[in-house]
């Protein structure tokens, strides 16, 4: 049930931690605020070291330990055994909401309506999917809102290993469509290779898929142009033991 993660994802939990706790900070200083923390792939609240072998917080758990606690925390998950450890965690606290489904339709149906700027309402969500089994419209509606601060893990060792091949016309139509739904349209098929001539992108024998930094400053410029998100930093990429982007 224990996610066993490496040196790079305790980094990640650290840097949400400190975020979130300097986030949580700031909005309990305005009494006009209700501030909420959402975890839409929250897992089962903690890890297991592979360095170690011992037992690492993970986002929720570090979320629920923050102080001054956030108004409000939901976590989403897929998996019931999670769903189990999640409630164990959160005990008998009723400031806490747990849900058991596609974080996609949770959050398009649960999350966003209750977090309207109109409302005084604020969050931080933390998407952070193993693989590209988040919806770009789930994505856009954030930052349509203007109410959410985003952490988005943007997997790109899954797109590489099942997507962006050498030869695009070799890709399967089934891992097309989820790059399609994670991409919001069809325009990465263009954007990620870098084509030696004139020719169309299926013609030319000498494609090369442009760098993976190249593939997360696309997809960066998106969420300012296309989803409506103000202010999107450089991302910081996370590494396997091989040294390998992920």
């Amino acid at each position: 049930m224990y996610d066993k993660i490496g040196y790079w994802s305790e980094i990640k939990l650290d840097i949400i931690r400190e975020y979130a706790s300097a986030y949580s900070k700031i909005l309990s200083a305005n009494e006009y605020l209700h501030h909420i923390y959402v975890d839409a792939f929250a897992g089962a609240g903690k890890h297991i070291s592979r360095d170690t072998g011992e037992f690492v917080s993970g986002s929720p758990l570090n979320a629920l330990q923050i102080n001054p606690p956030f108004e409000e925390y939901h976590f989403i998950d897929l998996d019931q055994q999670k769903i189990g450890s999640l409630e164990a965690l959160a005990g008998k606290r009723r400031d806490v909401n747990i849900y058991h489904g596609d974080c996609n339709q949770v959050m398009l149906e649960k999350i966003l309506p209750i977090v309207r700027y109109e409302d005084y309402r604020r969050a931080l969500c933390v998407l952070d999917p193993y693989k590209i089994n988040l919806d770009w419209e789930v994505i856009y509606g954030l930052g349509q809102t203007k109410t959410f601060d985003v952490f988005i893990n943007f997997m790109v060792s899954d797109m590489n290993r099942n997507i962006l091949w050498r030869n695009p016309e070799r890709v399967s139509q089934v891992q097309i469509e989820r790059m399609n739904r994670f991409w919001g349209d069809s325009s990465w098929r263009e954007q990620a290779y870098a084509a030696s001539s004139q020719m169309s992108l299926f013609e030319d024998p000498n494609l090369e898929k442009v760098s993976n930094d190249a593939v997360a400053e696309i997809f960066r410029k998106r969420l300012k142009e296309v989803a409506g998100f103000q202010y999107v930093p450089k991302p910081i990429p996370m590494r396997n033991r091989r040294n390998a982007t992920v």
